[in-house]
């Protein structure tokens, strides 16, 4: 089964000023779609061309893990984020927030420096894991899922994902990504089917 690009949940206009069409021209339509061509190349006629992504992403190494996780990630990425979203999450997944960091901005602060702090290529995750959120970071392809956690949210913190829009600002992009971005009700629906 041949894999394809996903159209982005919103226009590729939709996120400016906080994330141009610019960055959604080259990260979506260039980067994601280049995962995509590579993993469907790489997977054409081996044990892998039946399965799932994620059976992929659980079975495999190398170049093909890579190419399936980068796939993933990004669908999950585009998925993390709305127009008019961040701020400060309400309901279930608000109080779980308060409860397993003390508080919103203890959360922030956490997410935002795992991002800052991830040496190279990655992610930084909002998860859900041995009953509780907590935050985590991933290099280069690698994701929650290979490590038995449930990701709820993500940003991309490669640097095609931001260099666009805020050059090296690494942080200021984090920080804007969970003030103006952040789709909380990705994360809560992702956490009900997790719990």
């Amino acid at each position: 089964m041949a894999f394809e690009l996903p159209a982005l949940p919103y226009g590729a206009d939709a996120l400016a000023p906080l994330m141009s069409a610019e960055t959604f021209e080259y990260h979506h339509g260039k980067h994601h779609a280049t995962y995509v061509a590579n993993l469907n190349k790489l997977v054409e006629g081996t044990e892998y061309a039946t399965k799932s992504l994620e059976e992929i992403i659980l079975s495999s190494e190398g170049g093909v893990f890579n190419n399936a996780a980068q796939t993933w990630n990004h669908a999950f990425f585009w998925n993390s984020m709305k127009p008019g979203g961040g701020g400060e999450p309400t309901g279930q997944l608000g109080d779980l927030i308060k409860r397993d960091f003390g508080s919103y901005e203890a959360f922030a602060n956490e997410f935002v420096q795992a991002g800052v702090t991830q040496f190279g290529s990655g992610w930084a995750w909002l998860v859900w894991t041995d009953g509780k959120l907590q935050v985590a970071r991933t290099a280069n392809a690698d994701l929650p899922m290979k490590h038995g956690q449930v990701a709820l949210l993500t940003a991309d913190v490669w640097e095609h994902a931001y260099y666009i829009d805020y050059r090296n600002g690494r942080q200021k992009y984090l920080e804007t990504f969970l003030a103006g971005l952040a789709n909380w009700e990705f994360a809560a629906a992702n956490l009900a089917k997790a719990k």
